[in-house]
């Protein structure tokens, strides 16, 4: 079967603004099967440029294929342009198959279903061995009711099959790399880079991360054939930059002392970056000469808030005492440290800002990141909103980066001079310019610079967007705007079903 997996151009700003672009690992850990069942499969980027969506549907039809899978790694605010891009190849080749995938596909299939009759079905969670399946069976013209993890629309009447099993050896499937040229690809300021998966899901109760409905438990690659992996990209494809898509790669101690162990012995010049969270970083004290033998740079830690109570409320499960500490091993033992600092859990004050700007000072990341609550129906948080106002009815800016939701208590120019105000202190003090311009290890130097580089062109982007994209007053609710929540429904079969 010919298949075309399709990567659209996403609208967020952190696909527009840097020069570097990373490869959809998601569509590629697709493809790789596929590719292994004899398909004639293939890739279209449309990140680079980026591509028109006429350019991108243009190509699309002239690849003629039997059927097209779409997908993003931001799906929420990539969906309204796979929804723009799906609907013009349907229109031109009425008769491909249009496969959609993804976190937010799986939960919102019917209302896609409702609303975009040219979507032929939609592969719920992991979908791997479900596209296999689902791919012999459009190529046989075979009945799609036996199988686990889909929903389709069966004549006039949408059908939902029981979710699929999780994948329990991800050794199983490879990822396509085949499909892309790596010398397109990049990252930390044009050094060739890949994004991996070693692991997959989180067994954190954190009430806003949708990890644990998505993949519904905590697995992990075999740690010596994967750092062989990552070892391979380097030496064949001249791969510099190893960026971690897992949300905690770090949950097993020994699994991940035996990853560090295996790579150190394959010798390889890498660049590891990746998130995990700050009780690890403590947990591992002893073993982080270890993780910076194995080429390991950089850290984004999830630390969401510095007020305990924040904290308590979305059950982070951490507290400002190990974050703290979390910070001073990664600088002792020269990494850097990058602190996720979320606005708008709670309807905060002024004093709320002047006291997070000041936590934020004593924490003394080397680098922040700035992000706005976006609250998601398959989350356990987005019950704890469903009565807040939206303010941003613009799907597309579902990306973290736009204040969405309304605050009781302060308008949303002054959440945004906050916002600005808290990052331009924290990466404008004398104590980090000395960290970006003054550091003397050559590739924290280089990080520093670059990301401060990506900040200068972020910032400016952040304001004019604000004054661009209309908010509006009195929007709906949260459960108005997106319908009820669905943190009690797994995108994958519970371990009783997978049992039966």
């Amino acid at each position: 079967m010919n298949i075309l997996l399709v990567n659209v151009p996403h609208p967020a700003i952190g696909s527009r603004i840097p020069d570097d672009h990373l490869p959809p690992l998601g569509l590629l850990a697709i493809g790789g099967p596929l590719i292994d069942d004899g398909h004639e499969v293939s890739l279209i980027d449309g990140e680079f440029g980026p591509m028109p969506i006429p350019d991108l549907v243009a190509r699309i039809v002239a690849a003629a294929p039997e059927a097209v899978l779409f997908g993003h790694s931001g799906s929420t605010s990539g969906h309204p342009v796979i929804a723009a891009v799906s609907a013009s190849v349907a229109a031109a080749m009425p008769d491909v198959h249009i496969v959609y995938g993804g976190v937010f596909p799986t939960y919102h299939a019917r209302e896609i279903l409702k609303a975009e009759p040219h979507v032929t079905v939609i592969v719920r969670g992991e979908g791997e061995e479900t596209a296999r399946r689902l791919m012999a069976a459009l190529a046989a013209g075979q009945p799609l009711g036996t199988i686990p993890g889909l929903t389709f629309r069966d004549g006039g009447v949408i059908r939902e099959t029981p979710p699929a099993p999780p994948i329990r050896d991800l050794d199983a499937y490879r990822v396509g790399w085949e499909l892309i040229d790596h010398a397109r690809y990049s990252y930390w300021g044009g050094l060739r880079a890949v994004v991996v998966q070693f692991s997959r899901g989180c067994p954190h109760p954190c009430t806003y991360c949708g990890q644990r409905g998505f993949w519904t438990r905590w697995r992990h690659r075999d740690p010596v054939r994967f750092a062989k992996e990552l070892a391979r990209l380097h030496r064949e494809h001249g791969v510099r930059v190893i960026n971690f898509a897992d949300e905690n790669p770090t949950v097993s101690k020994k699994v991940w002392r035996s990853f560090l162990d295996a790579l150190i012995a394959e010798e390889v010049d890498l660049i590891l970056v990746g998130s995990t969270r700050a009780d690890d970083i403590v947990r591992d004290a002893d073993i982080l000469p270890l993780y910076k033998r194995a080429g390991w740079v950089r850290f984004l830690l999830g630390l969401e808030s510095t007020d305990a109570a924040t904290l308590d409320l979305i059950r982070k499960g951490a507290t400002t005492t190990t974050d703290r500490e979390a910070i001073r091993l990664l600088r002792e033992n020269g990494f850097l440290s990058m602190a996720t600092w979320v606005v708008g859990f709670e309807e905060e004050r002024d004093r709320d800002y002047w006291r997070g700007l000041r936590q934020l000072l004593a924490y003394d990341p080397d680098q922040i990141q700035m992000l706005y609550v976006t609250p998601h129906r398959w989350t356990p948080y987005f019950r704890t909103v469903e009565e807040r106002r939206v303010i941003q009815t613009d799907r597309r800016l579902w990306d973290y980066k736009h204040q969405v939701l309304a605050t009781r208590h302060m308008p949303p120019w002054r959440v945004l001079l906050w916002f600005k105000l808290i990052e331009v202190i924290l990466q404008a003090r004398p104590k980090a310019l000395r960290r970006i311009y003054l550091n003397r290890d050559p590739r924290l130097s280089h990080a520093m610079r670059w990301y401060t580089r990506m900040g200068r062109r972020v910032w400016p982007h952040e304001i004019r967007s604000w004054f661009r994209d209309p908010l509006v007053r009195n929007g709906p609710s949260v459960a108005q705007f997106w319908g009820a929540g669905q943190a009690d429904e797994n995108a994958l079969a519970t371990r009783r079903r997978e049992a039966a």
